[in-house]
């Protein structure tokens, strides 16, 4: 990548991840098992910490693949992790098992997206409920979240949607917790100027919130499930998340299945 801005040094990026999730020099440098002083050195940049060491912190810090490979490059490494298109070879049985789920899924809708909730694929089961929705939205690469709350998305026909915004927000602010990621910080900024009605009425002993969505056959209601690949040492596949939608009750099965 060139951008023509000098990177962060790499104790200023790992001081900012420390600090991000709430831990003093201390914590971290008993989980790393370091000494105190030399992760004080590292991260005011009087001394060079090695790439097993950057690793080590970052480990400890749970820094995104992504990341790590950007604080190997700013302490002058190569970077640890590979990142791959889902098509190409390597990526075969990641890709093969990513179809089955969404396959085997139907008739109940599901899809996969990346780190900033763009569409990377999904079944057919999801193409039907997406009548009415501006083409503007659905063109590549397609935002999941803008999708479900812009007004000409799905929004007009959420028949729960200050619930179900509240919701995608409160995740979506989360992750950015987590992150610090610019982009979906511009995201969350965006979806929050979005219309989205006001609280009240809604059930109060719910277990989960589901996507409660009118469409021509009647209201369908949904539950949400989140899926990830376990221990990720590719880039792609650590970003990935397929989400997945059960019914919330026998009238939506009953719908879905016809």
């Amino acid at each position: 990548m060139t951008t023509g801005l000098a990177p962060e040094p790499v104790g200023e990026l790992l001081r900012g991840w420390r600090r991000r999730r709430g831990l003093s020099q201390l914590d971290l440098a008993l989980a790393a098992e370091v000494s105190t002083r030399h992760l004080s050195f590292v991260e005011n940049g009087r001394s060079n910490p090695t790439a097993p060491m950057i690793l080590n912190l970052c480990e400890r810090l749970e820094v995104p693949l992504r990341d790590r490979n950007s604080m190997l490059l700013a302490g002058g490494f190569a970077p640890a992790y590979p990142e791959r298109a889902l098509a190409s070879t390597p990526m075969a049985a990641v890709a093969d098992a990513i179809a089955h789920i969404l396959r085997v899924h139907e008739p109940y809708p599901a899809l996969v997206i990346d780190r900033h909730w763009e569409l990377v694929d999904s079944n057919s089961a999801l193409e039907p409920l997406l009548a009415g929705v501006d083409p503007r939205l659905l063109e590549p690469p397609v935002n999941v979240l803008r999708l479900s709350l812009h007004p000409d998305g799905l929004a007009p026909r959420i028949a729960n949607l200050p619930q179900w915004r509240a919701h995608l927000l409160d995740r979506l602010g989360r992750e950015i917790a987590a992150s610090g990621d610019r982009e979906l910080e511009r995201l969350h900024e965006e979806l929050r100027g979005y219309p989205g009605g006001s609280m009240g009425g809604e059930e109060t002993d719910a277990i989960i919130v589901p996507l409660r969505l009118r469409t021509e056959a009647g209201v369908l209601s949904m539950l949400s499930v989140t899926t990830v690949f376990g221990t990720p040492q590719e880039v792609t596949v650590s970003e990935l998340a397929i989400e997945s939608f059960y019914p919330a009750d026998a009238a939506t099965a009953a719908l879905l299945s016809r």
